[in-house]
């Protein structure tokens, strides 16, 4: 499976700070080393960057929860279990960052457009 490759501005960071790098590769390492499957943690980290209205790191995380087979609905529906929390505004941006960063042809897949296909 072909994984994304991290953003160039993640690149070029890291290459300027390669300690802080490093330090983020610990980081990672140890929160993948708990009972959480890869796929959840991909789901849990897309609904911190989503409450957390963290544009980037939702795009990051999009991209990396695809690479483990996450799908786009389940992705989306992370954004209605968020709008109580965090606004309509912050959740159509959500959504927005969600199927923006997707593949274009993922985004026929949602439950919304398949219940309007069916009418």
């Amino acid at each position: 499976m072909k994984r994304s490759r991290p953003p160039a501005a993640y690149q070029n960071f890291v290459s300027r700070y390669p300690r802080l790098g490093r330090a983020w590769e610990l980081t990672n390492d140890e929160a993948a080393a708990g009972p959480l499957d890869a796929r959840t943690q991909r789901l849990v980290k897309l609904a911190i960057a989503i409450g957390a209205q963290r544009e980037s790191a939702a795009r990051s995380a999009v991209r990396k929860a695809l690479d483990e087979g996450v799908a786009l609905a389940e992705m989306e529906q992370l954004v209605p279990l968020a709008a109580s929390l965090i606004g309509f505004p912050a959740s159509v941006a959500a959504l927005g960052w969600i199927r923006e960063t997707a593949p274009a042809a993922g985004a026929a897949s949602s439950p919304a457009r398949r219940r309007r296909r069916a009418r």
